[in-house]
Order: C-alpha cells, then sequence, then structure tokens
C-alpha cells in the first residue's frame, strides 16, 4: 500500500515538472515575441525620431545635421521614402543656396559653407575659409550630384512611389516659394 500513494506522489511530480517545462517554454516565446515587437517598435520610432530632428534642422538651417539625420533614418528604415526624403534635403539646401545668391547674401552663402564642412570644435580656432562665390558653385554641383544619386537610389526601389512623393514636393515648393527648403510637406508628417 505505500508504494501506491508514493507512486502517485511521482506522477503528480512528474506531472507538475511537465507542467513547468511547458509553462517556462511559453513564458520564453511570449518574452521572445514581446523582445520582438519592443525591437520593431524601436526601429520603427527611431525612424521617426530621426525625420523628427531632420525637420527642425531644417527648420533651423543646420543642414549638415539634418543630411545626418536622414542618413540615419536610411540606415534604420531604408524605404522609398527614406531616400527620398534624404534626396528632398539635398534639394532643399540648394533650393536655400540660389535663393541666398538671388539676394546676392553671399555672407550667408560662407555661413552654410560653414555649416556644412564644420564638425569639430578645432573648426572654431581654425576655420575652413572658403570664397563665398566659389562655396556656392561647390557646394551647388556637391549637392546635385548627392541628389542625382540618392534620387536614382529610391526610383530603383519604387518609381511610382518616388513620383508620388515628388509631386507632394512639388506642389509644396509652390505654396512655400521664398521658404519651402525650411520644412517638408505636410503629407510627409516628419
Amino acid at each position: 500500500m505505500k508504494s501506491t500513494p508514493s507512486l502517485a506522489r511521482g506522477h503528480v511530480c512528474v506531472v507538475f515538472y511537465s507542467l513547468f517545462v511547458v509553462l517556462a517554454g511559453f513564458w520564453g516565446g511570449v518574452l521572445d515575441v514581446s523582445k520582438s515587437v519592443a525591437e520593431t517598435n524601436h526601429v520603427q520610432s527611431s525612424g521617426n525620431t530621426d525625420l523628427a530632428r531632420a525637420k527642425v534642422f531644417l527648420q533651423v538651417g543646420d543642414y549638415r545635421r539634418a543630411v545626418e539625420a536622414c542618413q540615419q533614418n536610411i540606415d534604420h528604415n531604408p524605404s522609398v521614402e527614406a531616400y527620398v526624403y534624404l534626396a528632398y534635403v539635398y534639394q532643399a539646401i540648394d533650393g536655400y543656396l540660389a535663393y541666398l545668391a538671388k539676394q546676392e547674401d553671399y555672407v550667408k552663402v560662407e555661413q552654410l559653407s560653414l555649416n556644412l564642412t564644420a564638425r569639430e570644435v578645432i573648426d572654431i580656432i581654425d576655420p575652413p575659409n572658403v570664397m563665398p562665390r566659389m562655396a556656392q558653385e561647390l557646394i551647388h554641383e556637391g549637392l546635385r550630384q548627392q541628389f542625382d544619386i540618392t534620387a536614382s537610389m529610391a526610383n530603383r526601389l519604387n518609381r511610382l512611389r518616388t513620383d508620388e512623393l515628388w509631386l507632394q514636393q512639388s506642389r509644396w515648393r509652390k505654396i512655400h516659394p521664398d521658404s519651402w527648403w525650411a520644412s517638408v510637406p505636410k503629407e510627409w508628417r516628419w
């Protein structure tokens, strides 16, 4: 008779152990799923954060950082939109540069040149001096090349979507002819 209760206890232990293993596996799977969801949300939010930062940088005229933020957005969220957004920033810089040239405001052209080249504290005591008119041509050519490369990458991903985004930015530019480069089309929701 004593063997029957110990046999029953053994079965109970096996059942509890099995239940423990099943629950541990279940919770491990739940934790993996929640970890995966958290990583996905982080990647999506970092893309949105990158674009939000880029928008602020455009507004204040910190074009180097706007480019860097859009490049980080491509790293976090490679897509047609991400490449078009970077191409737009290159175009925005060129638009601002053209506006300054039209106004013959070469002091601001030089400031733009410094903004695009200055990266470290050493630039404060040893600034990269560039003649403003020469800087305008150098910046314009560099921007055109980077724009062409980035826009062609977007086209390779999805030409129809790229065209749609460019139509949105064309409307934006028409509505804001003297300041379009300081922000992005409302439809883009940066």
